[in-house]
């Protein structure tokens, strides 16, 4: 079997962040991302490549600006408009500044106090459609979201759950810098005005699929996934040009392989609105994923310099064996978490029933410090220690197809699955 190239990478990784950089949901960027990958695909030798689109709304923004009214008077600062939340028409909206501490203030049984103010929101998730539809019903002008994570100087990229604006409403929303906030607060800032030209724009986007065929269509198919869109103003490098580069040398090395069970490898689109890509995806292949699916493993955000390695496993007790004694027979170590994550592309699997996992490298206890910012760039990832983890990946991915029983039972284990059921019907909508 061969090896995976770190030339190969950098090469895939220089066209995906230099010759396309910015990659947003549905955007004619993402596009040309999905038709790079689905060329790369065929060239690797993957004999079945194919296109499905869907409709997505896309960021169409051509100005941000917010002013603060603190003790030195009105000064500007940096935002960024959350994606699925409109802008503001282009006209300056102001009003009284209030700070809610999300974390506890949700717990006041009336949030009439936000009606018509400019909200500073402690946290920029807000994992509860219940919470969501109060804030809404509230009437904010608009909301400042901190990222509570990373205490930060520029503000990130960030998106608020497409289910909940469809289903609830949406007021402008940006994201601000946690150093900016703390300002205001200290400094007693009284009002702000946000000014937003553009927004949210219809568009199409991609699930590119590629089939690597076994030779018993009875054995099932097993699943690697990445996906090729990003935040808005950073080049995804880590975010996710990493999880596509890895792909496509995936692809490369397993297409000339002998295989039982057939590997599909999926590049979702429209990942950083929610797992758009993916969800769309299981959704339309449903029946066959209950019958055939056995297996999802996801690349996502895998190649910081420094840091370790981090494995989401959603399935069993024998799944999680079997694929961290895959990496350390290479010499890489993984933290497990068997916690429920819905923020990655292997979660909709898992929501029906496909077991899942999701490789990542985490450098900071937040997760990236580079996470949504325009320093995503190439200097922060190494192809040397993303081969290292994929030639792992490739081997364990070729023993699964092509031996005749797997190691593991192809289910989500019942305690897991109600807990995924709970954040699926509330962040996903359910099965719609």
């Amino acid at each position: 079997m061969e090896v995976v190239s770190p030339e190969k990478l950098q090469d895939h990784l220089g066209h995906l962040c230099l010759e396309i950089g910015v990659r947003l949901a549905g955007s004619d960027a993402e596009r040309r991302a999905a038709e790079y990958a689905e060329a790369a695909l065929r060239d690797a030798g993957a004999p079945d490549v194919r296109v499905e689109t869907f409709a997505v709304r896309r960021r169409a923004v051509g100005e941000e600006r917010l002013d603060v009214d603190g003790s030195g008077g009105w000064q500007p600062f940096s935002c960024s408009l959350f994606s699925s939340t409109p802008g503001t028409g282009g006209e300056a909206v102001e009003a009284p500044l209030v700070f809610f501490e999300a974390p506890a203030e949700y717990a006041r049984e009336d949030l009439s106090h936000l009606r018509g103010k400019a909200v500073v929101h402690l946290g920029c998730h807000i994992e509860s459609r219940r919470q969501y539809r109060r804030l809404i019903e509230a009437a904010p002008a608009f909301l400042l979201l901190v990222d509570v994570r990373y205490p930060a100087s520029t503000p990130r990229a960030d998106g608020m759950f497409p289910s909940y604006t469809s289903d609830v409403g949406a007021v402008p929303s940006v994201n601000v810098a946690f150093q900016d906030a703390w300002r205001w607060k200290v400094e007693g800032a009284a009002r702000a005005r946000l000014r937003v030209a553009g927004g949210m724009r219809s568009g199409e986007s991609q699930n590119v699929i590629a089939e690597l065929p076994g030779d018993s269509a009875r054995s099932g198919v097993l699943f690697l996934g990445a996906h090729h869109d990003t935040q808005a103003d950073s080049v995804g490098a880590d975010d996710n040009a990493t999880g596509v580069a890895g792909l496509l040398e995936l692809a490369r090395v397993l297409a000339p392989l002998p295989r039982r069970r057939t590997i599909r490898l999926v590049s979702f689109g429209a990942e950083e609105q929610l797992s758009v890509g993916s969800a769309r995806y299981v959704r339309e292949h449903r029946a066959e994923l209950a019958v055939r699916g056995r297996l999802i493993f996801n690349l996502d955000s895998f190649g910081s310099w420094m840091g370790w390695n981090d494995l989401v496993v959603n399935g069993t007790r024998e799944l999680e064996e079997c694929w961290r004694a895959a990496f350390e027979s290479r010499g890489e170590f993984v933290r497990i978490a068997r916690s429920i994550v819905p923020y990655a592309d292997h979660f909709p699997f898992v929501a029906a029933g496909v077991p899942g996992l999701t490789l990542m490298r985490s450098n900071c206890t937040a997760g990236r410090f580079f996470h949504h910012r325009p320093d995503d760039d190439l200097s922060r990832v190494s192809t040397a220690r993303m081969a290292s983890l994929l030639d792992a990946v490739a081997e364990r991915m070729a023993d699964l197809a092509a031996r005749p029983d797997l190691p593991f039972e192809p289910r989500v284990p019942l305690e897991c699955a109600r807990e995924v059921e709970s954040f699926w019907i509330d962040l996903f909508g359910g099965w719609e």
